[in-house]
């Protein structure tokens, strides 16, 4: 059975990055580039005009920026929440907390490169909100040295007598913690993407988290991935 292609709209002022977004994602069989913005104003109107399933918003826009884009269509007042992934060169915790915070369903680098803005969009349908790996693991690497635990408390024992993963889980939680994505983790452990994203769901089910994020963070609180893992 034959299913409609993610409809995607691009907003980012420079014009060869939108060109350069629109031939990988055009290339998929599975997505279409449906518009264009160059500004937040302009994009805020197609989306709600032309409804596509994933918006790919630059944070520094004119008239409107990425961020109050994204509470505008994904936040919780918007009147029809609309997926959006944060794609910027602009690497600063502040942007990152700011937009999930604001409902985007994934930060990512531009300089990340194309396999991973196709993983993100794909996520993004999924429910997820994938986040640039090294992203990902330099906020959970501040997570771990925070004052939320006594300086002498050890991974809490009532986190790792609960833990209810198989040893196979634990593996790709492991990489997930690491900044793994889908494809680094089937590569790294030759199964498939797809029987990763299972095992991802199931994590998650288990650990009763919202994304990898979550995942990473339980690893990383209850000592099953360290700085050093």
């Amino acid at each position: 059975m034959n299913h409609a292609p993610i409809r995607i709209l691009l907003a980012d002022d420079q014009d060869d990055v939108r060109s350069g977004f629109r031939l990988v994602l055009d290339s998929q069989p599975d997505m279409t580039v449906v518009g264009e913005a160059a500004d937040g104003a302009t994009a805020l109107e197609l989306a709600r005009s032309l409804r596509p399933d994933v918006v790919l918003a630059d944070i520094r826009m004119p008239r409107l920026d990425g961020l109050e884009l994204t509470r505008r269509l994904a936040g919780p007042d918007a009147p029809h929440p609309t997926r959006v992934i944060v794609v910027t060169t602009f690497d600063l915790d502040e942007y990152v907390h700011t937009a999930l915070h604001h409902g985007a369903s994934g930060f990512l680098l531009k300089r990340s490169g194309p396999n991973l803005l196709i993983e993100g969009v794909r996520a993004a349908m999924a429910g997820d909100a994938l986040i640039s790996p090294q992203i990902t693991v330099r906020l959970l690497r501040r997570l771990t040295t925070a004052p939320s635990l006594p300086a002498t408390a050890s991974p809490p024992a009532e986190a790792r007598a609960a833990d209810p993963l198989t040893d196979r889980e634990r593996q790709i939680v492991r990489l997930i913690a690491r900044g793994h994505t889908n494809a680094g983790i089937a590569a790294e452990l030759f199964i498939s993407p797809g029987t990763a994203k299972t095992h991802i769901a199931n994590i998650q089910t288990k650990l009763k988290t919202a994304n990898r994020v979550g995942i990473a963070a339980w690893a990383w609180k209850t000592g099953l991935a360290t700085p050093e893992a």
